[in-house]
């Protein structure tokens, strides 16, 4: 994500974040349109915040340089680096989510073959390239081979180490064909502090689908299980329903980088100030 110049507001006068502009509608808010909202000028340094800014390239160089200004991010480097990449929460709950494993080089399709057996999920260690099915759903060595042939072409994988995973049978959900992957049942869940703040329908652009009381109370519980063992102030966790029934966590993502898909974030960020003040 690219980012405008940044503002740092307090809210309500129990949260401040680290604000900016990226031109992405399912990240920005308008944080000073629906809460009370007091600027940098005004602060006593040093403060902590969340940054709701997009994606750094390098987190642990915006960690230092929001440092040198008085402001101590709500992730550390090391946090960051543990509820975005793959390898940083994977070892944290193998049990909860599909087999996978990252490589530095994409690995042969024969070695794919002997530790996975076709078909395969493919991503980078931090994200899909926009979900594209012939880049992220591999049936065969020669769609691997194409896959893997396209990777270093692909702005959004060529810099990640690609992981590959154990392709789920997920619940489906009704959608258009595209050349997207196909939405399965799937919600995103915030974690504020290991207190669910957020909880809405992943694939937020197609038709809506919704959960019953009881999936909804499935689906959170595996959520809360996997933020206690990630174990940072400010998480994502997007979990999924199987056909068989039982739920899996399908990723874990920086909740300062997350896009809200069908979270409602004037009723999410309420909470988290309403958890802030109680401190």
């Amino acid at each position: 994500m690219k980012s405008s110049s940044r503002d740092l507001v307090q809210l309500e006068g129990a949260l401040w974040v680290l604000v900016a502009d990226t031109g992405m509608p399912i990240y920005d808010f308008a944080f000073a349109r629906y809460f009370t909202a007091r600027r940098d000028p005004f602060r006593e340094a040093p403060v902590t915040a969340v940054a709701r800014v997009g994606a750094a390239e390098d987190y642990a160089s915006f960690f230092d340089e929001a440092a040198k200004d008085g402001i101590t991010l709500v992730h550390t480097p090391e946090q960051h680096q543990r509820c975005s990449t793959l390898p940083g929460w994977y070892p944290r709950i193998e049990d909860l989510t599909a087999k996978s494993e990252v490589f530095d080089h994409p690995p042969s399709a024969l070695e794919v073959e002997s530790r996975f057996g076709w078909p395969v999920f493919l991503k980078g260690e931090r994200q899909t390239a926009r979900h594209r099915r012939d880049l992220s759903i591999v049936r065969d060595r020669r769609a691997y081979e194409a896959a893997v042939a396209e990777w270093e072409r692909e702005p959004i994988l060529r810099w990640q180490r690609i992981a590959v995973r154990e392709l789920l049978a997920l619940r489906p959900v009704p959608a258009p064909e595209s050349e997207r992957i196909s939405p399965s049942f799937e919600f995103r869940v915030f974690l504020w502090r290991a207190e669910v703040v957020g909880f809405g329908r992943y694939w937020w652009e197609g038709p809506a689908y919704h959960c019953n009381a009881s999936e909804e109370r499935e689906a959170i519980a595996l959520a809360r299980l996997a933020a206690r063992r990630v174990d940072v102030p400010f998480l994502v966790v997007d979990v999924a329903q199987r056909e068989d029934g039982r739920w899996v966590v399908i990723e874990c993502n920086d909740g300062q980088e997350s896009g809200y898909a069908g979270v409602a974030p004037i009723a999410m960020w309420r909470r988290i100030i309403e958890l802030e003040s109680a401190r």
